[in-house]
């Protein structure tokens, strides 16, 4: 008996399946994917979103013609957007921790490889030509020595790299205009679902859709809390059409533009040439009005 399961906070999975028992062929065909940490099939980026219950219901449907019984047990339940990012953070922490655990180990071995390789040359006099079969088979297994030490380096290397971006990761995601453009994002998925919503649904759909939408509240809320949090702290800027008018000056990825005009989302500014560009209000860093940027001789 196989079950499929689906909580919010541990995504779309399969119980029961065993190592060559046929399953394999048909969790592929229906896009699963074998996870060695969960020791599980799971369906991909099904964690922290509601049940995909068509591609539920056609990979069981799949898996009962080709032999199996199959049942499920899918809970609609949703957890908060602050409970899935504090979970999305320490998950992130650990493999912070595993990966930097990686690397110590790696390196630990890659010093103790070059060691052995070092010691098992300096047995050979320097410029000594091959003295026979056993010197030559000896510094066969010297190449032999160094290139398992080369190999562990590289390993090495690559942990380091994978430590470094998963070190980076959650700083990225709260980067201010990262979390600007996220808003920005999530208001238009609400208008979107809205539009679904106005145009009529059939009952189910229409009680999915209220449910995508209330997520989505949440996420927008959670996001605006942490976008006031970062402009309190002086972490983002905050500017607006209310602070931002045409005349004044702007720095923008780090260049001084004179402000064209003021939308709503974005401004206009010069760039010294026949056109404008359009920057969104996150991206700038400082701000000086048309009455100080007049009388600036440079800016």
């Amino acid at each position: 008996m196989f079950t499929i399961t689906h909580t919010h906070e541990t995504g779309t999975l399969i119980e029961g399946t065993v190592k060559g028992d046929g399953s394999a062929v048909v969790l592929k065909a229906n896009r699963w994917r074998w996870s060695h940490n969960l020791g599980a099939w799971y369906v991909p980026q099904s964690r922290d979103r509601g049940p995909n219950t068509t591609l539920i219901e056609r990979t069981a449907e799949a898996l009962r013609a080709a032999g199996f019984e199959v049942a499920t047990e899918i809970d609609t339940t949703t957890r908060s957007t602050a409970e899935v990012e504090a979970g999305k953070i320490a998950r992130q922490a650990a493999r912070v921790e595993t990966l930097n655990a990686r690397v110590t180990k790696t390196a630990a071995t890659t010093d103790a490889l070059f060691d052995r390789a070092h010691d098992m040359a300096d047995v050979i006099p320097f410029g000594q030509p091959v003295m026979g079969d056993r010197d030559r088979a000896y510094r066969t297994k010297v190449h032999a020595a160094q290139d398992r030490a080369h190999n562990s380096y590289q390993e090495q290397l690559a942990a380091e790299d994978a430590a470094k971006i998963a070190t980076r990761t959650t700083g990225a995601k709260y980067n201010p205009v990262t979390v600007a453009n996220r808003i920005a994002k999530i208001e238009a998925e609400i208008r979107d679902t809205d539009r679904h919503i106005d145009a009529g649904a059939t009952e189910n759909y229409l009680e999915r859709l209220t449910a995508i939408r209330t997520e989505e509240v949440d996420q927008l809320d959670y996001w605006t809390n942490v976008r006031a949090e970062q402009i309190e702290t002086g972490r983002a800027t905050g500017f607006s059409k209310d602070t931002v008018g045409k005349g004044d000056l702007v720095r923008v990825r780090g260049q001084w533009r004179r402000v064209v005009r003021a939308n709503a989302k974005t401004v206009s500014v010069e760039t010294g040439y026949s056109w404008t560009d359009t920057v969104p209000y996150a991206e700038i860093q400082r701000h000086t009005d048309a009455a100080t940027a007049a009388a600036m001789v440079t800016p």
